[in-house]
């Protein structure tokens, strides 16, 4: 049968399928020989993990939102928030590509939370 597998009970190596007329089928790992009629009327139960193929609303019920805390701000500059317009926003400075680029600047407002980057 196509896509019937049988493992060796010894080593555990899959088993190849049996040719036409063979009556054992030998493990190419530890040298057991199975009888070829071990693969007639096998039964093949597959089962997925809920995980294995994930949907996007699964993925969305996983998003999670960062959340600024008062501790780590970074420092106040006088910046002006492209979402309501305030002029003060809180700076932080990161070097994220290569050392002969400049920094990242991320931007947070002071007034509304939004956040922004510019590149340096």
């Amino acid at each position: 049968k196509p896509g019937s597998l049988l493992f060796c009970p010894n080593c555990g190596t899959l088993l190849a399928l049996p040719r036409d007329g063979e009556t054992i089928v030998v493990c190419e790992q530890c040298n057991h020989e199975e009888p070829a009629s071990s693969y007639e009327d096998i039964i093949i139960t597959t089962r997925s993990h809920s995980d294995a193929f994930p949907s996007a609303l699964r993925q969305k019920r996983k998003t999670q939102t960062k959340t600024h805390e008062k501790g780590d701000q970074g420092t106040l500059v006088s910046e002006k928030c492209p979402n309501c317009g305030d002029l003060k926003a809180y700076s932080k400075e990161m070097q994220l590509r290569s050392a002969d680029e400049g920094s990242t600047i991320f931007y947070t407002c002071a007034s509304c939370k939004h956040g922004w980057r510019i590149n340096n």
